[in-house]
């Protein structure tokens, strides 16, 4: 494998390849439009694993850089995967110096929890606190969200 290269910021992200998995590979995003992505790449922490100028891997960090992050669109796409870098990207996130001094960090995953284990991740120490507005489809609908 040539060299891995992390990047961060929204304006070093390939928008058209993260959509591209998102809207057709993932299980949590699919058919999700362009524009959302997009803004939502613009909104947020965004860290990513090149190769060869490529982007192979994506993550964004919904968070206020104080208190509270959201990991969110973590992957990896799929002819890169067992090679280590969702484990170089979870480090090079984890290694900010803003992410060390936040109270609480979070994500869904429906099967990489040994994987984010390695990196502090657990359980929910109290569920029983924890409420949501879960609207699994509304990235299908047409949002208009004054923007």
């Amino acid at each position: 494998m040539n060299e891995l290269i992390i990047r961060t910021g929204s304006a070093q992200m390939d928008v058209v390849m993260i959509h591209h998995f998102l809207s057709n590979e993932s299980y949590w995003a699919r058919g999700i439009g362009f524009e959302l992505v997009a803004n939502s790449v613009k909104h947020s922490f965004c860290i990513g694993a090149f190769i060869d100028d490529g982007q192979v891997a994506f993550g964004r960090v919904i968070t206020d850089y104080t208190t509270f992050g959201w990991l969110a669109d973590f992957f990896v796409l799929p002819p890169y995967r067992g090679k280590g870098i969702s484990k170089a990207l979870l480090l090079a996130l984890m290694e900010q110096p803003w992410t060390k001094h936040l109270r609480r960090l979070m994500l869904n995953t429906l099967d990489a929890h040994g994987l984010y284990r390695q990196y502090g991740f657990e359980q929910p120490a109290h569920t029983e606190t924890l409420m949501e507005v879960y609207r699994p489809k509304v990235h299908l609908e047409a949002v208009d969200h004054g923007r």
